[in-house]
């Protein structure tokens, strides 16, 4: 037996490596279980491994099992201590298992064999997603000829578009529509094929309406089944594959990733919109079990029981439907299908696939085909908005409003997650919904305290909101696997007031995965952090109750494999040991880092602050150290708007303007429709437009090229770039007209920039004297300006409050002034021992500064935050660090960058094939800002690079000054080194045990 899992492992290990899991004993669809079975990532089984005693005679034992039935298409028959592999059905080799290289070669022959079915397969499923493209630019160029000429499939085509205005999304377009077409002629065989299901179309409600629209399509010229023979090929390969999947579930499996494969390379933008991701299977069975555990405990029923109505509002292809079916009693299955089931789709494949697949599944159970009419062709949020119109087809209508009467007690699912498009030029918005986003804003917005709340609009967001709206009065559960940014994200604060609110238990199961944050392993292979979490409203009657939150984090440095297990081995809530929330008085449910004496220091700014202030209305009563204070500036068009060149910029400015104003010209000549996103260019090599540049263009505001909106700009740390600063070429100025309103200003104003609520790279702050980018070091860097001024560069105010200065004095003396508080505020955010502590709170509130004990200690951080401010302003005149130059004899001299880089143990930097640069002392590296070093800061931005999108390059190299790169590296290694030795003195002359809490 220990021989044998030995075994098991290595195989497990090797198998690894090409990209195979092992799954020991599994049953077979033939009813054989072997040891092992291992499935690829399509889930098509690979090979088998089956174990024999020592004592047994293993060529008797390997007859046996053939007799029986069990594959030896790929498979590794062991005895401990001999092997014998056979393949295509004979043995290929043997191996004595205690022989290092017989071993080795056996095990090297299992993982590499591969079946030539599965070999065409792989081929031609890579080969479908590369010529999908191109294949559905032919579909579409023939959809186009029929637009022109065919009457008939005009005719069809408009009744069915408006049929997908009216009953979809009333602002989709026809080119929309002719993907929807193309989709389903390049994949309904596959349903038919690989399902066995000739009946499909006829069958499917949504499917017969679109081949009517086809049948139109094909009626006049365009044969289908001609164009569709350039993909027999894929076709035949696709379902040879598939032929060896006897069971529906890896059936299923199977198709959806073919499926997304295809969309891979189809389809991106819905794919980007929708979120082409399917839920493991260990996840559905986590949350199914999990929500039957909830009905029981809380209500006193189950997922059998009649009655009891479950809507999955995004099914994808299903999952979750099937899942419950397979969980139902077989005494109430009937029931419940026809009765208490209801999922939503609004992509055209995956619901043809979800119709299929929970068909099956009940199929399966009964041995009966019953049409499953808890499915709707619809779009869960819009089903909210009142609309009183036909739902596409009579029947699916029919189905939408038997869901819209059901008094649903259980919303399960997966929705999409997506704040929004990656770029306005890619005409890909994340559609609006009045009344779903009019209640985040009455609720969730209306009860957080962050100035930006972008991110409480994002698609997982907006089902919370509709999941709890659609339980109305009732009691109910709603579980859902979504992003898990809403834990400790600053904006989500009113979000989680209203879940305690709304629920009386809730429960979050935490899986990590956020690859900003090292979060370990991505259940579904994204980006961002995932969690499970069940909201339960079981009030029993009492309209008072005092929400219970439970949290279980999955450890974060598990590979995804390994988190699937543990929800696997967990089963379902029962069996979690729960940590319970007791959040803060700001919603804050992650509190364990957070210090509460934090809350009586003096708070550097705040909204409430702000918003009683104006440039010509001051109070002196406001009780924060400064009076304003501003995002960075963001432009939304970087490549655009930066450059290290002014007269390039002036170039690309005026290029992109004229093409704005064109636009607005072609616009108003063609009676300006409504339709700006599709009527517009969205050539980025012409012009990257933003939200509020195409609210300008709907005003019909032209822009006019000033050479005097070139202004100086921090671009990142010791990155000086020129801006074109301009109202309506910059998509958010903040109070910048204000803090830097002329190029003089710049002579006697400064700025600290600190890290914004919710940073996610670590605090920092970086004092400058030119416009700052929003995206500094710092994500939503925050600004707290010396002086303030009107639009024109008048009216200079120092924008420390007199409360602040009366603060100081009434503690440190009369002699105290605003430039002192200044410094004082820069010494106390460089301070390490106040970062680290109250690290957590600085992700949540603007910074909160403690006064200190002595007059001395105050001093002392004036004098070394002046040192600082002025170390970092003046980091173009520092003195030079000493580093010794190695030059390259058979390279010409070059000042020239194209990319620097470090050597591996980081002393020496290549700054080209000529030059590099050697003693770079490591102390320079502990002065950071944000995730990097100052002078990795200026590694990163200092070299030629491309704007892919636009084709516009930026380079740092200066005609005019050709070793000013050089001289900055010295230079800023030099501003680092005096950092570290300022901030030491800092630490060591002024310790936490001169802090202060505010009077």
């Amino acid at each position: 037996t220990a021989v044998r899992s030995a075994f098991q492992n290595i195989l497990a290990l090797f198998s690894q490596s090409v990209g195979w899991t092992l799954i020991p004993e599994q049953t077979l669809p033939s009813g054989k279980r072997p040891d092992g079975t291992l499935r690829d990532s399509f889930n098509l089984p690979r090979g088998y491994w089956e174990a024999k005693d020592t004592k047994d005679d293993l060529a008797t034992e390997i007859r046996k099992k053939i007799s029986a039935g069990y594959p030896i298409t790929n498979t590794i028959f062991e005895d401990t201590r001999r092997a014998v592999l056979y393949q295509n059905n004979r043995p290929v080799d043997e191996a004595d298992l205690a022989n290092e290289k017989e071993l080795l070669r056996i095990l090297d022959g299992f993982i590499h064999y591969t079946p030539p079915d599965i070999e065409n397969f792989e081929r031609a499923v890579e080969e479908f997603k590369e010529s999908i493209p191109d294949l559905a630019q032919g579909l579409l160029e023939r959809i186009k000829e029929e637009h022109a000429a065919n009457k008939e499939f005009v005719a069809a085509f408009s009744t069915f578009l408006e049929l997908c205005r009216t009953s979809l999304d009333p602002h989709m377009s026809s080119a929309t529509v002719n993907e929807m077409l193309v989709q389903h002629l390049l994949t309904e065989r596959l349903f038919r094929t690989v399902f066995d299901n000739p009946d499909f179309v006829t069958r499917n409600v949504i499917a017969s309406e679109i081949e009517q629209v086809i049948q139109a399509l094909t009626r006049r010229a365009f044969n289908r089944r001609e164009f569709l023979k350039t993909l027999d090929r894929f076709y035949l390969a696709i379902e040879n594959a598939a032929r060896n999947l006897d069971d529906w579930s890896e059936k299923q499996r199977f198709l959806n990733t073919v499926y997304e494969r295809f969309f891979q390379g189809f389809s991106t933008k819905q794919a980007d919109t929708h979120g082409i991701v399917y839920t493991p299977q260990e996840i559905v069975d986590f949350m199914c079990s999990s929500v039957d555990v909830i009905l029981k405990q809380e209500f006193g029923s189950s997922l059998s029981t009649p009655g009891v109505q479950i809507l999955d509002p995004a099914t994808g292809t299903g999952n979750f439907i099937v899942n419950l079916i397979r969980r139902i009693n077989g005494g109430t299955l009937e029931q419940k299908y026809l009765h208490d089931l209801f999922c939503n789709e609004i992509m055209l494949l995956p619901y043809y696939i979800a119709a299929l697949n929970i068909e099956h599944a009940y199929y399966e159970r009964t041995r009966q085909y019953k049409p499953f009419e808890g499915i709707a062709f619809a779009d869960t949020l819009d089903l909210a908005e009142g609309r009183q119109l036909p739902l596409f087809v009579e029947r699916n209508t029919e189905r939408i409003v038997r869901e819209k009467m059901a008094p649903i007690m259980v919303v399960i699912g997966n929705p999409p997650y997506n704040v929004g498009q990656k770029s306005e030029n890619d005409n890909n918005k994340n559609r609006k919904y009045d009344i779903i986003d009019e209640r985040i804003r009455e609720t969730y917005v209306k009860d957080s305290k962050a100035t930006n709340t972008r991110v409480v609009s994002d698609a997982y967001v907006k089902f919370f909101r509709w999941a709890t709206d659609r339980l109305g009065e009732r009691d109910g559960i709603v579980c859902l696997v979504t992003n898990n940014g809403f834990l400790d994200g600053v904006a989500f604060d009113g979000f989680r007031k209203r879940l305690a609110e709304e629920f009386t238990s809730i429960y979050v199961v935490d899986l990590g995965g956020n690859a900003r944050k090292q979060g370990g392993g991505n259940v579904f292979g994204i980006m961002v952090g995932v969690s499970i979490i069940i909201l339960v409203r079981a009030r029993k009657g009492e309209k008072a109750h005092q929400t219970k939150i439970f949290y279980h984090k999955v450890q974060d440095d598990l590979k995804r494999i390994e988190k699937l297990k543990v929800l696997s081995t967990l089963g379902n809530i029962s069996h979690i040991e729960w940590q319970e929330l007791q959040p803060d008085q700001r919603y804050t449910w992650l509190t364990a880092s957070i210090h509460i004496e934090f809350d009586t220091f003096v708070a550097i700014g705040s909204k409430e602050a702000k918003a009683a202030n104006s440039i010509s209305s001051v109070r002196a009563e406001i009780e924060t150290i400064f009076k304003v204070y501003s995002l960075g500036i963001q432009t939304n068009r970087d490549s655009w708007m930066y450059n290290f060149d002014s007269q390039e910029l002036a170039k690309k400015a005026s290029s992109m303007i004229a093409t704005y104003n064109t636009e607005i010209d072609r616009w108003v000549g063609a009676g300006s429709p409504k339709d700006i996103d599709n009527f517009v260019i969205n050539d980025e090599a012409k012009i990257k437009w933003s939200s509020r540049l195409k609210e300008c263009f709907a005003r019909k505001q032209k822009a006019n090229f000033q050479t005097s909106s070139i202004r100086n700009a921090l671009y990142r740390p010791f990155t000086h770039q020129y801006l074109y600063f301009d109202s309506i070429m910059t998509h958010r100025q903040g109070m910048f007209p204000q803090i830097f309103p002329t190029p003089f200003t710049e002579t006697e104003n400064t700025v600290i920039c600190v890290a914004g609520l919710g940073d996610r790279k670590g605090f920092g702050c970086l004092a400058t004297n030119i416009i700052p980018n929003l995206d500094l070091a710092f994500e939503k860097t925050q600004c707290f300006p010396y002086y303030t001024y009107a639009e024109d560069g008048s009216k200079r105010r120092e924008n420390i409050t007199d409360w602040a200065l009366q603060q100081f004095q009434a503690r440190y003396g009369v002699e105290v002034t605003k430039r002192a508080i200044f410094h004082f505020v820069y010494a106390m955010l460089h301070h390490p021992a106040y970062r680290e502590r109250y690290a957590e709170n600085l992700k949540h509130d603007l910074p909160r500064l403690p006064l200190l004990s002595s007059a001395s200690a105050f001093a002392t951080c004036v004098r070394i935050g002046k040192a600082l401010m002025e170390l970092h302003l003046g980091y173009e005149d520092a003195a030079q660090y000493p580093l010794t130059w190695v030059e390259q004899p058979d390279q010409p001299i070059t000042w020239r960058v194209e990319k620097m880089k470090l050597s591996s143990s980081k002393d020496a930097l290549q700054v080209n094939a000529w030059l590099r640069l050697e003693g770079i002392p490591q102390t320079c590296y502990s002065y950071r800002l944000g995730n990097r070093s100052a002078l990795e800061w200026v590694i990163d931005q200092y070299q030629v690079s491309e704007d892919k999108r636009s084709g516009i390059v930026s380079d740092p190299n200066r005609a005019d000054d050709e070793q000013y790169i050089v001289r900055l590296v010295a230079r800023v290694i030099t501003v680092s080194l005096e950092t570290v030795k300022l901030v030491e003195e800092l630490a060591a002359q002024v310790s936490a045990d001169e802090w202060l809490q505010a009077s």
